[in-house]
């Protein structure tokens, strides 16, 4: 449930040194490395950064209290999962851990008579345009021997906190406007405007000698300050400082999490990206159990689902591998949002009101909840589950689809007959026949969203992209769609277009492009990179046509060129893990096609992998494998792809370029012999449609 972060204000985390931009290179929000302080609850590369984000900050202090707000450089970092440490220009060593719903913060103080850690309630958001959140109301209070606590409401949604100094002989205090209230035990704001706000909050405070270590710890709550209190107590116990006690049962959480996929081979700085990938892949979305603020129950609640949009394709899949329990729990959670507030969320950032954020795409959540009932590990209600997915399809853009069979955003169109589709294989699983039959037809509609004459989407709005990037999405009937665009050379021609086969190299915009440039670049109709949500996939779509050669140079060249070790080693935002979830599947030769329970087969970039799943392993290995030579940065920089020139599974061969996800669930052993030129593996089996005939224009409309 609990992040921490050095907080600078700048996007889009609050860390760092950059100002808001979507279009060019970044400019510089700070010409150096600071922080101000310390805040909680992060939002992890994506774009929306002001819901719930960078809340309860807290500043270590050898200055007056005037100075609050005032940022310091930042030195010696040291970034570990689950922990965090610097030394701020003031001389203070910071070092900060967290567990599932509490943090712990260690300072380590010059000498000072008057050292203070002070707690202000009233940040949110970013130092950005448009990018501060101010909370609604608040209340903080002085408890006495140590303790004190808050609730603010920010984004008509409360957090609570209640906090703890282990140093008893310090003072505690309340404050307002950087003043003191001297004796004051509590402070409640009924109603606050950005006109209004002013900073407020706790702060302890005392004599410190050089080096001497003061230990503040913080639980936190959706459900008020004394739900806040024992998970503290829970966690940390109420005696002995608990920094190390927390670092350590996180360290070991995450330690069980990444040992659960394991590669061989490849070089030193691949094999980092693919580590911190990993890493990335496994932060969001947040589950904080027993803490919803909507509804009493106890059970799992998920937030940070930022958005669907960005998680379904990759990351999700990669949840229901590495962590079936927390998938389960994502899916029930979902369950009962749709149950609480009518539809399921694209995105779900922990904030009252109606920008729950459906423009990206519609009823995506029906993928994952198909897979999971394919897989049979997800213990849920599954006919209380295919009523909310039923009722779900009829809402928003689905109304105009039900009764018209299109609707614009024409992507939106592919979303809803996807997912009429998902819903179709659960509808029939559970006997029932009929929905079944209704729900298959009407996802026959995905044909009405496309130009027969072009073999692309029909003109409409696009959200980030264009007809180009979404026209390569993976449907279930991708044998139809093939067909319908003139077949596979058609399909292929235009795919190799979109991938720049064949064209001059482009230059990349700088910093403030000029609008001109901007639409020169888009008028390319190419393929932008990865940082593109709609573009994820489209590499796939060549084993449809019988090329798996054409993906596996694609995407070799994406994992060789567009991901480093370093500062900027991501080609964009990772969007809460889905590009990074995108380089593990990618690097493991395996590409999950979501809502279908089926993955793609390709040059994996290690020897060997073996991702472990419950008590079995699912083993990847190769023959043939050539590691890229490393350039003079650390990071291997040979283009040239390898093919696969023949697979076994379980030692049988295999045709086909696609393997069921239960054959990857149940564990086995997938070998790939590979080698430096195209073979005739993958051209003559294709991955499964959902039929072998183009559907008439005439039945679908």
């Amino acid at each position: 449930m609990v992040s921490a972060c050095a907080y600078s204000g700048a996007y889009p985390t609050g860390y760092g040194r950059y100002a808001k931009n979507t279009e060019g290179v970044p400019e510089l929000l700070f010409d150096r490395l600071q922080a101000s302080g310390f805040t909680h609850f992060q939002q992890s590369g994506t774009g929306a950064i002001r819901k719930y984000y960078n809340y309860v900050k807290v500043t270590p202090m050898v200055q007056a209290l005037d100075a609050l707000g005032e940022a310091w450089p930042l030195r010696d970092e040291v970034a570990e999962a689950g922990y965090y440490a610097a030394t701020l220009g003031t001389g203070i060593r910071c070092e900060i851990t967290v567990g599932e719903k509490v943090a712990v913060h260690r300072y380590t103080f010059p000498e000072s008579s008057s050292a203070r850690i002070v707690i202000d309630l009233s940040v949110g958001g970013l130092a950005i345009d448009l990018g501060r959140t101010v909370p609604l109301r608040a209340h903080c209070e002085s408890l006495g021997h140590g303790h004190v606590q808050g609730t603010v409401v920010m984004e008509g949604v409360p957090l609570s906190v209640h906090a703890e100094v282990v140093n008893p002989r310090w003072r505690q205090m309340l404050w307002y406007d950087r003043r003191l209230i001297d004796g004051g035990t509590r402070l409640d704001f009924d109603s606050i405007r950005h006109t209004t706000l002013r900073p407020f909050g706790m702060l302890f405070m005392g004599p410190t000698r050089a080096g001497q270590t003061v230990e503040i710890r913080l639980g936190f709550s959706l459900r008020g300050c004394e739900q806040a209190a024992r998970n503290l107590q829970l966690e940390c116990g109420t005696e002995e400082p608990a920094f190390d006690l927390v670092r350590e049962a996180t360290r070991d959480r995450w330690r069980d999490l990444m040992g659960r996929v394991q590669v061989d081979g490849g070089t030193p700085a691949r094999r980092t990206v693919f580590a911190t990938s990993l890493y990335h892949s496994l932060i969001k979305p947040c589950f904080a159990d027993d803490e919803s603020p909507f509804w009493p129950t106890s059970g799992p609640f998920a937030f940070d689902v930022c958005t669907m949009w960005d998680i379904y394709k990759t990351q999700l899949p990669l949840l229901a591998a590495l962590a079936p329990d927390r998938a389960a729990d994502l899916l029930e959670s979902l369950i009962r949002v749709c149950e609480e507030e009518g539809n399921f969320p694209i995105g779900y950032r922990m904030a009252r009101g109606a920008d729950r954020f459906f423009r990206q795409a519609s009823a995506l959540a029906h993928t994952v909840l198909a897979d999971a009932h394919a897989l049979g590990r997800a213990p849920l209600d599954w006919n209380w589950a295919l009523v909310h997915m039923v009722d779900d399809l009829r809402r928003m853009y689905g109304e105009d689809f039900f009764e018209h069979g299109i609707v614009h955003p024409i992507s939106h169109t592919l979303d809803l007959a996807y997912a009429h589709h998902c819903t179709a294989q659960v509808a029939r699983a559970l006997n029932d026949v009929h929905l079944a039959e209704d729900l298959e037809r009407r996802s026959r509609h995905w044909i009405n969203a496309f130009d027969p004459v072009t073999g692309l989407l029909r003109d409409s709005e696009f959200y980030e992209g264009g007809k180009w990037n979404y026209s390569f999405r993976l449907l279930h009937d991708m044998a139809a769609r093939i067909a319908l665009g003139g077949g596979d050379a058609e399909f292929i021609d235009n795919l190799d277009r979109f991938f720049g086969y064949g064209a001059g190299p482009v230059t990349q915009p700088g910093r403030r492009p000029p609008p001109a440039e901007m639409l020169a670049g888009y008028a390319l109709n190419r393929f932008e990179g990865l940082n593109n949500e709609p573009d994820m996939e489209a590499p796939w779509a060549y084993h449809y046509a019988g090329r798996p050669d054409r993906t596996a140079e694609v995407v070799q060249a994406a994992l060789t060129w567009q991901f480093g070790t370093g500062p900027g080693g991501l080609p964009g935002n990772d969007d809460s893990g889905g590009l990074s979830s995108w380089y593990v599947w990618a690097s493991l030769g395996l590409f999950p096609v979501a809502g279908q329970s089926l993955f793609l087969i390709n040059a994996p970039a290690f020897e060997r992998s073996a991702v472990r799943i419950d008590d079995r392993e699912f083993i990847v290995e190769t023959s043939g494998h050539r590691a890229n030579p490393i350039g003079a940065d650390g990071i291997d920089r040979d283009p040239a792809p390898q093919y696969v020139q023949s697979v076994t599974l379980n030692g049988r061969p295999l045709d086909a370029t696609h393997i069921s996800a239960a054959d990857v669930h149940r564990g086995g052993r997938l070998h790939l012999r590979l080698g430096p030129e195209p073979s005739d593996w993958g051209r003559k089996v294709r991955p499964p449609s959902a039929s072998d005939q183009v559907f008439g224009l005439k039945e679908t409309r």
